[in-house]
């Protein structure tokens, strides 16, 4: 009988700790990323050739934060529902964000203006800290 008590107590105690360290698995954390909207903004008028030369910017400006490991998340909206032009999402400390959005010619030329929120979710996926691997 205390042999199947200690067995009992000891399943349940091994139980707890493998729970205890698969909650702290990175994956399982949850962190603070930055979600910004991409809105349209005040000045939009270029013609088509600077639009153009500003938007080829604006996508290496993105290639380049995402090897960096800066943005995990880029990508227009499919219609153009009330200003919304896309999303960025930054895995970065606000006021580095706040710097590097400034490096997107679009943002700089104010073709585009931000909404920055902050949001959460699991560090795994294209979440995982650091640079993409591929």
């Amino acid at each position: 009988m205390k042999k199947l008590l200690f067995l009992l107590l000891f399943g349940c105690v091994a139980k707890g700790l493998y729970a205890q360290a698969d909650s702290i698995k990175p994956e399982n954390q949850i962190r603070l990323y930055y979600f910004v909207l991409l809105k349209a903004g005040p000045n939009r008028n270029q013609d088509s050739a600077t639009a153009a030369k500003i938007q080829a910017g604006h996508m290496a400006n993105i290639g380049r934060l995402y090897k960096e490991g800066k943005l995990k998340v880029a990508g227009p909206f499919g219609d153009d529902t009330g200003g919304w032009q896309g999303i960025f999402i930054f895995d970065c400390p606000k006021e580095e964000l706040e710097a590097l959005l400034k490096t997107d010619p679009a943002v700089a030329a104010g073709r585009l203006v931000c909404e920055i929120r902050p949001w959460y979710t699991a560090a795994m996926g294209s979440f995982k800290p650091g640079k993409p691997t591929q």
